[in-house]
């Protein structure tokens, strides 16, 4: 990973884990853990807060097919910058593959209790959709 990018997931680690200490007083809808889908044999909770007036996510549990396990990516910054455009959607946000190391300009969609993200890194985009866990 490149020097750039590793200083800008330092300050999405940073600017998440503050704001997610923080809280606020109305709840976003997206707000709460939302499990992955598997990638590269893993999948992780991600816990979804706001961080000023956006939305982003951090890694707070990971599993593998043995079940939970530390990884080292527990902590880190997965979502950031994500601005709620109404209707359950946001955009203009960035999502970070643990497993390519690659981050990609994202959207996201809620739909329940469904949360479609996808991301593209120049023409090349990739899409999950998250279960909400809680």
């Amino acid at each position: 990973m490149g020097f750039i990018a590793k200083g800008i997931i330092a300050k999405a680690v940073t600017a998440a884990g503050i704001a997610l200490l923080a809280g606020g007083a109305l709840a976003d809808p997206v707000e709460g853990i939302w499990q992955t889908e598997v990638d590269d044999g893993a999948y992780a909770h991600v816990r979804m807060g706001p961080c000023g007036q956006k939305i982003c996510g951090v890694i707070s549990r990971t599993f593998d097919a043995s079940g939970e396990y530390d990884s080292e990516n527990k902590g880190k910054a997965i979502v950031w910058d994500m601005v709620p455009k109404g209707g359950g959607a946001y955009g203009d946000g960035n999502i970070w593959q643990p497993s390519t190391g690659k981050v990609y300009r994202s959207k996201m969609m809620l739909e329940g209790a469904r949360l479609k993200v996808s991301g593209c890194v120049g023409p090349f985009c990739k899409s999950q959709a998250w279960s909400r866990v809680k």
